[in-house]
């Protein structure tokens, strides 16, 4: 299923998300500082000073809003993104559902509604600034500036931190399909994680 909605108020709708969001760093067990610290993240921050990254991803700027490596978030994830034209994410899927807000610019959202044996011809969905689109889990999607100026989304995911799986094309056999985990963003953090536990 995919929602798509405009409101008529977009400044509420995004001040709403916000709000959330800060609730969210109310209630987390969370990280102060870098690289990867999980004590004490102060409930307000400047969303500007926050590190960003194109993780070798071209023409795409990321950063973790909150997150469950960095952060310590427990339940959800939320990333501010960027796409430059003609920028997209790899085709893939993962086990979490995934919710989009675009802040600005215009795109196309691709999703595979198919679940036979590989993702198939997706479905086009255009998105644009005030929209909003839902991912269900494990359907094969890409997302992808196809407008003329930044397409910027506020993507919250849940279950984090998440597994993905990544396609060559939409016919690629779900067998086939390459595992990236720990995702860019958290490989640095995760593998400290790993060695501290040790």
């Amino acid at each position: 299923m995919i929602l798509l909605s405009v409101g008529s108020s977009s400044s509420s709708q995004i001040a709403a998300i916000f709000s959330v969001t800060l609730l969210l760093f109310y209630f987390s067990e969370a990280t102060k500082g870098a690289p990867c610290p999980i004590n004490g993240l102060p409930i307000v921050r400047n969303i500007s000073e926050l590190p960003q990254d194109s993780y070798g991803i071209p023409g795409l700027t990321h950063m973790t809003v909150a997150g469950s490596v960095l952060h310590g978030m427990k339940e959800v994830e939320v990333w501010l993104q960027t796409f430059a034209p003609g920028a997209a994410t790899p085709i893939h899927r993962h086990s979490c559902e995934e919710v989009f807000v675009v802040l600005k610019g215009s795109g196309t959202l691709y999703l595979a509604e198919t679940h036979g044996s590989f993702p198939g011809k997706p479905v086009e969905f255009p998105i644009f600034a005030n929209s909003t689109l839902h991912v269900p889990i494990n359907d094969a999607h890409q997302v992808k500036n196809t407008g003329h100026e930044d397409l910027q989304v506020l993507v919250i995911i849940s279950r984090p931190p998440i597994k993905i799986f990544t396609y060559d094309d939409w016919f690629m056999p779900h067998t086939a399909a390459r595992l990236k985990f720990p995702f860019y963003w958290d490989e640095q953090c995760f593998q400290k994680s790993q060695k501290d536990e040790l």
